[in-house]
């Protein structure tokens, strides 16, 4: 019997080893609950893409947001081999940022995502969007920390 505690679940992938667990914890959640996964990927060009930088700029974007295809591809073929139904969504922008926004404009019910557990300065030089989407979002969010601990 499935319960509809959610409905609609964001997975969100920086197609990294350290999301995986997120992704199975995610899979499961939605295959208990019956829900819709969005596999959700951002394509981080404003911080990576300056908007004085010309050469290349095309193509350093296009490899990004293949890479960002294959990350959602990836949790597309594990949903549908269990059976749950996945939608992939591919956005650019700040990551947190459009995380939060999908979230909260497209009747989201939990957001999943990994965590390196990052901590100390790492955690200051490099910024972590886990944190920031639990802070900043209104809808629940479950941090997965990778298996790999710093």
């Amino acid at each position: 019997m499935k319960r509809k505690l959610f409905r609609n679940i964001v997975i969100a992938t920086d197609g990294s080893k350290n999301v995986q667990r997120a992704i199975s914890h995610g899979i499961e959640f939605a295959k208990l609950s019956g829900a819709i996964v969005h596999a959700l990927y951002v394509v981080n060009t404003p911080s990576t893409i300056s908007e004085n930088w010309t050469a290349g700029k095309e193509t350093i974007y296009n490899i990004m947001k293949n890479d960002g295809q294959k990350a959602v591809s990836k949790i597309k073929k594990i949903g549908e081999a269990s059976g749950v139904e996945v939608r992939e969504v591919l956005l650019k922008g700040y990551p947190s940022s459009e995380i939060i926004y999908f979230a909260e404009n497209n009747n989201i019910d939990l957001i999943v995502m990994g965590s390196l557990g990052a901590t100390g300065l790492e955690r200051f030089l490099i910024g972590s969007v886990a944190e920031t989407v639990v802070r900043g979002s209104k809808v629940p969010v479950l941090v997965v920390r990778s298996e790999k601990q710093s």
